[in-house]
């Protein structure tokens, strides 16, 4: 695993240690272990195995020298006159090797190994991109957890107010149909209850198939969902774009088009062939040595065009990698806005919104019990509740989410300068 990788794996979006207490070992899944797993098994990161194997092939061929020649030549044979037959023949048997100027075994072999690298930094990549989706994935299933138990407390709460209305409508303070009404709440606050029971299976599927389970081997996450990692000041944010990976990607990219100009250069110096060898004349038996030298004149093919095509190929580098820096710079703005946005909505459900509905409950509840408020003041409350805490969870995943967006666009987990955590009497 690279570097980058295990620095964005030691902190990624959550700070979820905390929570591991609260499960039987053996029973939770934490992000470090999950990110683990998914690094292991990941059937797509296990491909590049493969690249890197036809990569190794294409160096060891870009390092083979050219063959030698063996050259023989029969002259003078079968002929007429004194041609016939073989007795005024010449035959001649030389040894032929090309020998490459302009160092281009040097600069093909300097091809393949930037080419290695390229595929390195691809891997990569794609490690911060499984890194960035496992903690995408797990975000959604603590909060889905927190849905559920969410569903879970609004059963209760609807059983509860069933039976308060059973009380009032047997002792004929109510009108029978407040009780058939509290029966609709509490059958459809099991069907929510169900619904968001069977999203949180899928998305515990979905989370273990990216180690190739085919069905998840744990019992739920450990999630500190409501902690909130604060981080640095947007300029600092921006320095560290530095890091991310696609730029960084560039940088390969960018030596491996200079090997290849490199390459293309070299490609216009032309070869020396040199031949050697022995020649002998059947009629005298005479034997001599021979030696030949093969030098092509480059008028009309100096391997220009291809130069042209290497050259531009290294100047559009550069310029793909001034977009993507503007296109970041802006992406990186857009989400440092929306995790603002989203702490200041979770801070404000916590600090103020959240206490004074669960007041605004208890008094409901307690002035419904004196007669003083009807059944469908007392369920409107209760409604306006639960929808402050599916707000609250809403907010604090989207929160962990944009996080996550941020460190994958830096390229590693973001130092935690404070730690926000949910007050007292709010779901931790």
């Amino acid at each position: 695993m690279s570097a980058r990788a295990w620095r964005l794996m030691a902190g990624v979006g959550l700070l979820l240690a905390s929570a591991a207490n609260a499960q039987p070992p053996g029973t939770d899944l934490s992000l470090r272990n999950a990110v683990r797993a998914a690094l292991a098994g990941n059937p797509e990161l296990r491909n590049f195995a493969y690249a890197f194997k036809a990569q190794d092939g294409q160096a060891a061929q870009a390092a083979v020298r050219p063959n030698p020649q063996l050259d023989f030549q029969a002259e003078d044979f079968l002929g007429t006159g004194q041609s016939r037959g073989f007795t005024g023949a010449e035959f001649s048997l030389s040894l032929s090797q090309t020998l490459e100027l302009g160092d281009k075994r040097r600069r093909r072999v300097e091809v393949a190994s930037e080419e290695r690298r390229i595929i390195e930094a691809e891997r990569q990549v794609r490690q911060l991109d499984v890194i960035a989706e496992v903690a995408r994935r797990f975000v959604g299933v603590a909060a889905d957890q927190e849905r559920v138990a969410l569903a879970v407390r609004a059963v209760q709460l609807a059983t509860a107010t069933r039976d308060e209305v059973q009380k009032r409508v047997d002792a004929a303070r109510s009108p029978l149909a407040e009780a058939s009404r509290a029966g609709i709440q509490l059958a459809r606050a099991r069907l929510d209850q169900t619904e968001v029971q069977r999203q949180l299976a899928a998305d515990r599927q979905r989370l273990a198939s990216l180690w190739g389970d085919s069905e998840p081997a744990f019992a739920q996450v450990a999630a500190a969902l409501y902690r909130l990692p604060a981080v640095e000041a947007f300029e600092q944010l921006r320095a560290r774009l530095e890091g991310n990976p696609d730029l960084s990607r560039f940088l390969s990219e960018a030596r491996l088009r200079d090997a290849e100009l490199r390459l293309a250069l070299s490609t216009g110096v032309q070869n020396l062939t040199l031949e050697a060898g022995l020649r002998r004349t059947q009629q005298g038996g005479d034997e001599a040595l021979l030696f030949g030298a093969t030098w092509p004149l480059g008028f009309n093919d100096r391997n220009a065009g291809n130069v042209a095509t290497a050259r531009a190929a290294r100047e559009r580098v550069d310029a793909e990698r001034a977009a993507l820096a503007l296109r970041l710079n802006s992406e990186l703005y857009g989400l440092y806005q929306q995790l603002a946005q989203a702490r200041a909505e979770v801070e404000g459900l916590e600090q103020e919104i959240l206490p004074r509905a669960h007041d605004a409950l208890k008094q409901a509840e307690y002035a419904y019990q004196r007669g003083r408020y009807g059944y469908l003041e007392w369920v409107d409350v209760q409604r306006e509740l639960l929808a402050v805490e599916r707000q609250h969870i809403d907010a604090a995943e989207r929160y962990h989410l944009t996080l996550n967006e941020i460190e994958r666009l830096t390229g590693e987990a973001l130092p935690a300068v404070t730690t926000t955590t949910a007050p007292a009497g709010v779901a931790p």
